[in-house]
């Protein structure tokens, strides 16, 4: 921001009191010092100048450093910043602390008890409680805040006055969500590479030996054909023989690194397709209803592969309700996004995409691991369905997050950016 805090509404206030001189110390004189107090300040052993006293640190009340510079300091930090007093009131927040933990940002904040102004915030005010209980306080720690899903990192100090008394307590803390996602994305490439060799040597000998039991099994079918009770052990063998190829094609599908045929979509038309798509797949008798307004901006993407990611969620919300219930798709344009770390909205559009079901829901212990390869809580599922979708919403940039419903239910959100960093038309 580019504004002076001086010229804004937010009062937040930074003094500086004139600290005590330490014990036997002589207060240090602010102006030149006279040629005969020089003077005296030489030892009688060769003149050598005498040290000065030690003194507490200062600030300087030179016009060249007024009060708002200090304001403004604080006011332009990249890092959210939020410090009380000792007897428990915001002292200063700035407005990057109000945008990670997505406060709106009042000018009666400051001087009410912190535990008011983060009363959704349970984490930060035991935190801060803590900064004037512990002798040691931590220092570029992590935590995951339950209300907003973000991870921050943070460090916690104490603010002592020229005696050493605590005064209050400051908290600095950064975004370190879309960080983590990073590397998560990651360790998930790393762990597919590993995955794809073996898969690619399992696949090709797993293959042969499949067609082989397809084809003779149905020799066999057609040579007993008089025989019912042959003919349905041969039927499953051959449906058994066709879902195993299925999941190594799928496995291979998995392990393939995505190759994106980037250009402007129409969201909208993505889900509509994705609806049409998976009309036949475990559907029954669910309703599906779609609130995706005209004016929702295309987005630089993979038709096919946006489509995809759809159908899963589709299915998937199909297959958890057994073929009965509700699935409401809601599309929403968002003008722009946080920046990591900066709270400044500097990453552009976005839109975000809900799909919300009125199933069972998801166990909680279950949540960070449903986008695991292989993780299923399904009999007949081979937990790849939504590792897919993970990993072609992080091949176009965007993040997706699960949540449980109260009244019961799931709901995922999909969050692209209008623009992706790959140029449209590439590869």
């Amino acid at each position: 921001m580019g504004n002076s805090l001086a010229q804004q509404s937010e009062p937040i206030t930074i003094s500086f009191p004139e600290p005590p001189p330490a014990p036997g110390a002589h207060a240090v004189p602010t102006s030149k010092p006279s040629g005969a107090a020089r003077r005296s300040r030489k030892s009688l052993q060769g003149g050598a100048a005498a040290p000065l006293p030690a003194a507490a640190p200062t600030v300087s009340s030179d016009p060249i450093t007024p009060e708002d510079f200090y304001r403004d300091l604080v006011w332009n930090l990249r890092n959210g910043v939020i410090a009380v007093t000792d007897g428990g009131n915001v002292a200063v927040m700035n407005h990057v602390a109000y945008r990670i933990l997505r406060l709106e940002p009042r000018t009666t904040d400051v001087g009410r008890p912190y535990t008011t102004v983060l009363k959704d915030q349970p984490e930060l005010t035991r935190m801060i409680a803590s900064a004037f209980e512990l002798s040691h306080l931590p220092d570029r720690a992590e935590m995951r805040l339950k209300s907003t899903g973000k991870m921050i990192g943070y460090t916690l100090s104490q603010v002592r006055d020229g005696s050493g008394r605590v005064r209050g307590a400051t908290l600095f803390f950064k975004d370190l969500t879309r960080v983590e996602q990073i590397e998560e994305r990651e360790r998930l490439r790393d762990r597919l590479a590993a995955l794809g060799e073996m898969a690619a040597a399992i696949a090709h000998e797993v293959k042969n030996p499949l067609a082989g039991i397809e084809v003779m099994a149905g020799l066999l079918k057609r040579q007993l054909a008089d025989s019912p009770d042959a003919q349905a052990i041969l039927a499953d063998i051959i449906k058994e023989a066709k879902m195993a190829n299925a999941i190594v094609l799928e496995v291979l599908e998995f392990v393939r690194p995505i190759r994106l045929h980037v250009e402007y979509v129409s969201l909208g038309s993505a889900i509509v397709e994705a609806v049409s798509h998976s009309e036949g797949v475990a559907r029954g008798k669910v309703e599906v209803d779609l609130t995706i307004p005209d004016d929702l901006p295309p987005i630089q993407g993979d038709p096919y592969q946006l489509r995809q990611i759809f159908t899963n969620l589709l299915i998937n919300a199909y297959e958890a309700m057994n073929g009965r219930g509700l699935v409401r798709i809601t599309a929403t344009a968002l003008p722009e996004e946080d920046a990591p770390g900066t709270g400044e909205p500097v990453n552009g559009p976005t839109v975000q995409v809900e799909v919300t079901d009125d199933g069972p829901g998801v166990p909680p212990e279950t949540v960070d691991r449903i986008f695991s390869p292989f993780f299923t809580t399904k009999p007949q599922g081979t937990g790849l369905g939504l590792a897919i979708v993970r990993k072609i919403v992080d091949a176009h940039d965007g993040r997706i997050d699960v949540s449980i419903r109260p009244e019961g239910g799931t709901t995922f959100r999909v969050t692209l950016p209008v623009k992706g960093s790959d140029e449209v038309g590439g590869r």
